[in-house]
């Protein structure tokens, strides 16, 4: 099997390890390449991943795994020159920066493609899914507030990607997860209204605050983003006839109406070796994409209050 793997960030060396650590576990013979940018040396337990660094935009062989994990803002480009050189793509989320690109020019018809969702891979979510299986919820109050500085460690956050509106930040499409899980569990709302701004003192230019509320035939939902909470918390909560069925995304535990809870604590990179054996299956024909890029970009629009 050969992957290529254009962007080896932070999320571009997960998948790349948890490729490597999957394949090798299922005897599978594994060749991995990297489409760079720039010749900057890689750390040295990533570039030992690789069988070759191709410098430029340039391929020159086919490949059955293309990871598309370089900054948002340049996947449209990026898709458009490689569909003709891979047969399965997983491209790191958001899909675009915006709704306007035309997916259809990127020639992705015949491939078999996925957008990561790895919020829907982790063990909270999973179980939440089987606990609201059945169930009519009134109301949905979802929130994901943290502080920005805190993403990443000794990086300056006011130069990574988040920060800068023209890369694709703001905590609008950066915490997509939201929705996107949110679609998954009900379907896109019949109407839903956004709105959002720059309202803290962190310095940056994107916004750090996006607040909606969307109603669906027999349900209202509310969603709560922002970057300044200076304590984590992604939590949701379902309204139901019989009571209130509480989760905590960062807790790893599920509160059900009647009081017990349920615990669902893992590692982080379980959600993330859990998707990627399920690509792997999508790969090989064994299974349907369930994040295809057209449902990707309309969760996108829908995000950015454009649908």
């Amino acid at each position: 099997m050969k992957a290529l793997f254009v962007g080896l960030g932070s999320i571009g060396t997960r998948h790349l390890k948890n490729l490597t650590q999957i394949c090798r576990a299922q005897n599978i013979a594994l060749q991995c390449d990297a489409l760079r940018s720039s010749a900057r040396a890689l750390p040295a337990e990533t570039a030992a991943l690789l069988s070759r660094e191709i410098i430029g935009d340039v391929v020159d062989e086919k490949y059955d795994l293309v990871f598309v994990t370089n900054p948002t803002q340049m996947h449209y480009d990026t898709l458009c020159k490689l569909a003709p050189y891979g047969d399965a793509f997983f491209i790191e989320k958001p899909i675009f920066e915006d709704g306007a690109r035309d997916l259809a020019a990127c020639g992705l018809d015949d491939k078999r493609c996925y957008v990561a969702a790895p919020m829907r891979w982790c063990g909270t979510y999973l179980t939440l899914k089987k606990a609201l299986a059945g169930q009519r919820a009134y109301s949905a109050r979802i929130i994901c507030s943290s502080y920005l500085p805190d993403w990443r460690p000794g990086v300056d956050y006011r130069k990574v990607y988040s920060a800068i509106r023209a890369l694709g930040g703001g905590v609008t499409i950066d915490l997509i997860h939201e929705w996107d899980y949110l679609v998954d569990l009900f379907g896109f709302p019949l109407e839903s209204y956004n709105f959002k701004g720059t309202y803290s003192e962190l310095e940056l230019d994107s916004d750090d605050l996006s607040v909606y509320i969307a109603r669906y035939p027999g349900l209202l939902a509310e969603i709560h983003l922002d970057y300044f909470g200076r304590s984590y918390r992604r939590t949701a909560e379902f309204f139901l006839k019989e009571g209130t069925l509480t989760v905590d995304f960062g807790a790893g535990t599920l509160t059900l109406p009647d009081g017990t809870v349920q615990h669902c604590e893992e590692e982080v990179n379980a959600r993330y070796l859990r998707e990627m054996e399920y690509f792997l299956r999508l790969a090989a024909g064994k299974e349907e994409s369930i994040n295809p890029p057209e449902m990707a970009q309309k969760v996108l629009k829908l995000t950015l209050g454009e649908l």
